[in-house]
């Protein structure tokens, strides 16, 4: 299944015009600065706001073309606000049942124990809203859209009103929905950290156009991008525990273009993660270094160069399939001779486990 999007319509400073195919799995992360029309395309797609030029395909339903619009309460669409907005003069069950009570019985494909189980807020049932912290009120939140049975879950910056603590409170919880839910989610977000924790399908935005779209490993190091010469620009990479060091506390992961070490992790072995490597924290050499305190070496090859400034260049590296990024200064690009197709060695001097 696929989601087909299409829409043109003018907002206060430009015109919104994208045409988009995404896939019916997994999270699609709409990414851009505030303002390049990532929530006002959200809402169209929600039904919230209506278009004339518009089309939309949700597999084989149409839910919008040019003579059809399935109003909002319709298009079986989960929609999770920026703020919460619970329902204050109800419980926390009272809220679920509102989205579930929307549904036929016969349509209900989510079980409401099941969103309450995924989103763990079963001790907060009885609760008022107005009791509840931040992170609790999201969850509840999420939950009730899930309530729905919704085919197409929509989040709308879901962590943008809550503080760095709540945000990682709430991030394991929408993790587990990419894991253990079928069906697809479009997120909002402006922050790359939480793009690169959470989304497999990357769709950067500029002033209502679409600059880039696909997976978001090859989106995060394209050099045509401006990710890619971002000054916290980052590596995205899969591997899975393949071990534990105990004596030395170490895990080791696997991916396909070699084996990282990282402090031990209380990870069992086959495990799948997902890493982010900074591109500051990679440097290169020509020959496999011994002698240093670096343990994460990688044989790789130069894909291509940027020129970030005069003192900078961006490296994009490839180690096996998996595209890498490295920061470092035009003078070592100079003196290390780096061309594309050269062999080299990336030395990563820290890795960030995402989950």
């Amino acid at each position: 299944m696929t989601i087909e999007v299409r829409y043109r319509f003018d907002l206060d400073t430009f015109q919104l015009d994208v045409n988009l195919e995404l896939p019916g799995r997994g999270i699609t992360s709409l990414f851009g600065p505030s303002g390049c029309g990532k929530t006002s395309l959200l809402r169209a797609i929600a039904g919230l706001d209506r278009h004339a030029a518009g089309y939309l395909r949700m597999g084989d339903l149409v839910w919008q073309d040019e003579d059809t619009f399935v109003p909002a309460h319709r298009r079986a669409v989960g929609y999770v606000f920026q703020e919460a907005s619970l329902f204050e003069h109800l419980s926390v069950q009272g809220n679920l049942e509102y989205g579930l009570n929307r549904v036929p019985p016969s349509a209900r494909s989510i079980p409401l124990e099941r969103a309450i189980a995924l989103l763990g807020i079963d001790p907060l049932l009885q609760r008022s809203p107005a009791t509840l912290s931040g992170g609790e009120r999201q969850r509840v939140a999420i939950a009730r859209a899930l309530a729905v049975s919704p085919r197409l879950l929509l989040m709308d910056e879901p962590l943008a009103a809550v503080d760095l603590e709540r945000r990682q409170e709430i991030l394991p919880w929408i993790e587990t929905l990419h894991r253990e839910l079928e069906i697809p989610i479009i997120h909002v977000s402006h922050s790359p950290e939480e793009v690169a924790r959470l989304a497999d399908h990357l769709v950067l935005m500029r002033a209502g156009r679409i600059a880039a779209a696909g997976d978001v490993h090859e989106i995060f190091t394209r050099l045509d991008l401006p990710l890619a010469l971002d000054n916290e620009a980052t590596s995205v990479i899969e591997a899975t525990v393949s071990g534990h060091d105990e004596e030395y506390r170490l895990t080791r992961l696997d991916f396909d273009g070699g084996q990282f070490t990282i402090p031990r992790q209380p990870l069992a072995v086959g495990s799948p993660v997902r890493l982010r490597l900074a591109a500051r924290d990679v440097s290169l050499t020509l020959q496999h270094q011994s002698g240093t305190s670096i343990l994460n070496i990688l044989p790789a090859a130069v894909e291509g160069i940027s020129l970030d400034d005069e003192a900078q260049v961006t490296v994009r590296l490839l180690a096996g399939s998996v595209p890498i990024l490295a920061r470092i200064t035009r003078k070592s690009a100079a003196e290390l001779g780096l061309q594309p197709g050269m062999q080299v060695f990336a030395q990563a001097k820290s890795i960030a486990l995402l989950h």
